[in-house]
């Protein structure tokens, strides 16, 4: 007969403590809430430097925003009281105030230039510039990730030799120029496509498709030509790894290594400049879309800007401040997914 396990002198066994030890686990947060509470915070000092900077540039700007709207006919008397009921005498960072309690509760303001609210003026262009941006991002990606596998998988080939050039050029065009050329040639000289104008897709998507396509194409160049050259030097240099190696030496078919052995190592870089461009896109497309006529919002930042609009300003800012930093929070999160070596806190 087996003799029962011994007491001490207060208190359960030895083994029962030590199970009880085990189940009262501190709570520890998963690695992707406290990555995303800290973007979070990062979001709010971002937002509150950038509006508040922009506040007390627009101090800098010449001319009276009050005499602005009421025009030169107006009298001083006019535009007085008008100073007043903007609170344009007040000091910048009182406005600036103001305006923060005001965006807090959800209020942008009103235009002091078309009377619009700012909100609602900022949804109405937002559609047309993330649908610029979305185009200009597919156009770019599918052909230079297409392109640097191919000159990965033909080193020796025309593409990888021509694409050096290409790239290069794609580079060093500006988009206006290109553009201009672009107008010239398609409707211009042929007279396929429109020259400037915006149709929303509830008019027709074909019609909507082709006022947007010269635009995405001429902004779509430049990134093209650098996530070619960035993703065509990132899987070539992993095409020379160990673990690469011995995937071709078990006879892996080209397309299983391309795609699952040197695609996603070497995707890093590209999907950190996709994903700053992508926010580069939102709010500076502004020579573009001036130049196709696109209600984006760039352009109603660059009006703004003209009409001394600082409260419509202010909210263009803000939202595109926004969009940038949860753009950046959304690449870091794909690093999460992507690299385990950052999952697990070693990369």
């Amino acid at each position: 007969m087996t003799a029962p396990p011994e007491r001490g002198p207060s208190g359960p066994p030895p083994t029962a403590t030590l199970s009880l030890r085990t189940t009262r686990r501190k709570w520890v947060p998963p690695r992707w809430l406290s990555f995303v509470t800290r973007k979070g915070a990062h979001l709010i000092v971002v937002l509150l430097a950038v509006t508040f900077l922009v506040s007390m540039m627009l101090e800098l700007l010449p001319g009276d925003p009050a005499r602005v709207i009421l025009g030169p006919e107006a009298t001083d008397a006019q535009v007085e009281l008008v100073r007043q009921e903007l609170h344009l005498d007040q000091p910048a960072i009182v406005r600036y105030w103001y305006w923060l309690t005001a965006a807090l509760q959800g209020d942008l303001g009103v235009s002091f230039r078309t009377g619009q609210p700012v909100a609602e003026a900022i949804m109405q262009r937002i559609p047309v510039s993330v649908q610029l941006m979305v185009m200009v991002q597919v156009f770019a990606l599918v052909v230079a990730i297409a392109g640097a596998m191919y000159a990965t998988y033909r080193p020796n080939g025309w593409v990888n030799r021509m694409g050096s050039v290409l790239s290069l050029a794609a580079i060093s065009i500006p988009g206006f120029v290109l553009g201009l050329f672009l107008v010239y040639i398609f409707a211009v000289t042929l007279g396929v496509l429109p020259a400037s104008g915006y149709v929303p897709p509830s008019d027709g998507l074909w019609l909507n498709f082709t006022t947007m396509l010269l635009p995405a194409i001429a902004l779509a160049l430049e990134p093209m030509g650098v996530y070619f050259r960035v993703l065509r030097g990132d899987m070539q240099a992993t095409m020379k790894e160990d673990f690469v190696l011995a995937a071709q030496a078990k006879g892996m078919s080209a397309s299983n290594v391309l795609m699952r052995q040197v695609f996603r190592p070497s995707s890093f870089s590209l999907v950190t400049l996709a994903g700053i461009n992508t926010a580069r896109l939102i709010g500076s497309a502004v020579v573009i879309e001036t130049l196709f006529a696109l209600p984006g919002l760039g352009r109603m930042l660059v009006d703004s800007v003209y009409a001394r609009d600082y409260v419509t300003l202010q909210g263009v800012v803000a939202v595109i401040a926004v969009f940038y930093v949860v753009t950046n929070i959304v690449i870091d999160l794909l690093y999460l997914a992507l690299d385990p070596r950052v999952r697990s806190g070693r990369g």
